[in-house]
């Protein structure tokens, strides 16, 4: 089947992609920019690819049409498809059906962290031998793509208890082992799937297990408030079965509202303060920790990630592969050997003792843990933050009033304002108390970071989109300065 995938060059459209090559399907696609690292990875799977969005690029129609949630009415390729009466079909739509039927699926919810725990996840099934399918919203380092159909089914492995101890059977007594669907693990977005079909996207993957990482507002272009976030989150709930298992952060409020609305599947809980699954920090910087259930400690896991939110995100991980039957031994050393996606901290640059990272941050919440685990590891070095209000709702201002305690751990913050930014940013550089700056491009939020920058210092990008490949140039300019 010759398969034309509308928006592949996003990291979701992407990995569709990847599958259905995987899967020997003809596939081609096009998007308003075809840029690295997704387009390079595509072109290694020997996928053609064309700039913009023009009805030519449909011609000859393709069997299909796989419709990423970026396309609106009024684009040229959507307008001709709709009126050839082409097939088409939404990209969560056609994994669901395509990928995940027949397959265990375990999904990654929440608003945060669900790259780093759904790649954790993917990173500890690996090592317990399970080969698993996956699609992540990045490029996981320890596997090199973005998604990947997986190994074959194998014998059907332990499931938990409702008290998380696992069982030799799943379902029956005296049951003899039988073949099981193979593993695949998914990040499961809360944004709408498509512009014909507004539900959020995990509702169409029928997890056998999920994650419920945590729930914040967010996305304001497409939920009026939170309440309707949690209704969709509830809607995922829906289709747990009850054979299944939910693993739930037990310091967030908004999820215990969610369950609250019906929960039909057990529910194992995790926090540091709080849950079945606990972390005892070892390390300030959470770098290492004690993993402990139900008030039993499994043992110390050490790892190159820091930050409590990160410790939340492993154990998450760790509880979700103990309800597929990896024992938690294996799941905490799998932690020593993982690399986390990029654009996650990523450290790309390190020039006369300044250190410079790019981070894809998309929420206040997000901001304020990633600069609290770097406080934690760095001590009193100083921090330098650019920020860019990327996200849909950073530029409509819907976290405009959070943005600047979320900078707290920050010394020092130059604020890109393009023109384009419907709201006032100096409110946020005032609120900053003499901290921050406004800037209206990139080539001077560069410059403006070179003039600031010393030995020992701490330089994070944020900006949850390619930011002018800001980072990189800022490394380059302190290269050539050194």
């Amino acid at each position: 089947m010759k398969l034309h995938i509308l928006g592949i060059c996003g990291t979701f459209m992407g990995g569709i992609a990847a599958l259905a090559r995987e899967l020997g399907h003809e596939v081609e696609g096009s998007d308003a920019n075809v840029y690295p690292p997704m387009s390079t990875q595509l072109e290694r799977l020997g996928i053609a690819l064309k700039q913009g969005f023009a009805a030519e690029n449909l011609m000859p129609p393709p069997d299909l049409v796989v419709v990423g949630n970026a396309m609106t009415r009024g684009n040229a390729a959507i307008e001709y498809m709709l009126d050839e009466r082409l097939r088409y079909v939404s990209g969560p739509q056609w994994l669901g059906e395509t990928v995940l039927a027949g397959r265990r699926v375990l999904a990654v919810a929440g608003t945060h962290g669900k790259t780093t725990t759904t790649s954790l996840l993917a990173w500890i099934l690996e090592c317990a031998g399970r080969a698993p399918g996956f699609l992540v919203g990045g490029v996981p380092a320890n596997f090199g793509v973005s998604a990947r159909l997986g190994g074959k089914p194998s014998l059907t492995p332990p499931s938990a208890s409702a008290d998380g101890s696992p069982l030799s059977r799943s379902a029956g007594e005296g049951r003899s082992p039988t073949p099981a669907a193979a593993d695949f693990i998914i990040e499961a977005d809360e944004y709408d799937t498509a512009f014909f079909d507004k539900r959020s996207k995990f509702v169409h993957y029928r997890p056998t297990i999920a994650i419920l990482n945590n729930l914040e507002y967010d996305h304001a272009d497409i939920f009026p408030d939170v309440a309707a976030i949690q209704r969709q989150f509830h809607h995922l709930v829906r289709t747990v079965p009850r054979s299944g298992r939910l693993v739930v952060n037990a310091e967030d409020a908004r999820l215990a509202e969610v369950l609250a609305m019906g929960c039909w599947t057990p529910v194992e809980t995790f926090g540091i303060d709080a849950g079945d699954w606990r972390a005892r920090l070892t390390a300030a910087d959470g770098s290492s920790f004690v993993v402990a259930h139900a008030g039993r400690e499994l043992g110390e896991a050490s790892w190159s990630l820091g930050g409590r939110h990160n410790a939340m995100n492993a154990l998450a991980a760790i509880a979700a592969a103990h309800a597929a039957g990896v024992e938690a031994a294996t799941a905490i050393a799998a932690l020593a050997t993982f690399r986390n996606v990029a654009r996650r901290m990523e450290l790309v640059a390190e020039h006369a003792g300044i250190h410079v990272y790019d981070d894809f941050a998309h929420h206040p919440t997000a901001i304020a843990t990633t600069l609290a685990g770097l406080r934690a590891k760095v001590g009193a070095a100083r921090i330098l933050v650019g920020m860019e209000p990327r996200s849909n709702s950073m530029r409509m201002g819907a976290h405009a009033d959070d943005l600047a305690p979320s900078l707290a751990d920050a010394d020092a913050v130059v604020f890109l304002k393009r023109p384009e930014l419907p709201w006032d940013a100096g409110r946020i550089v005032d609120a900053l108390g003499g901290r921050g700056r406004i800037v209206a491009s990139v080539d001077a939020l560069v410059a403006d970071l070179l003039a600031q920058a010393r030995a020992g210092d701490h330089v994070v990008f944020m900006s949850n989109g390619g930011f002018e490949n800001a980072p990189r140039r800022f490394a380059s300019a302190l290269a050539q300065r050194r």
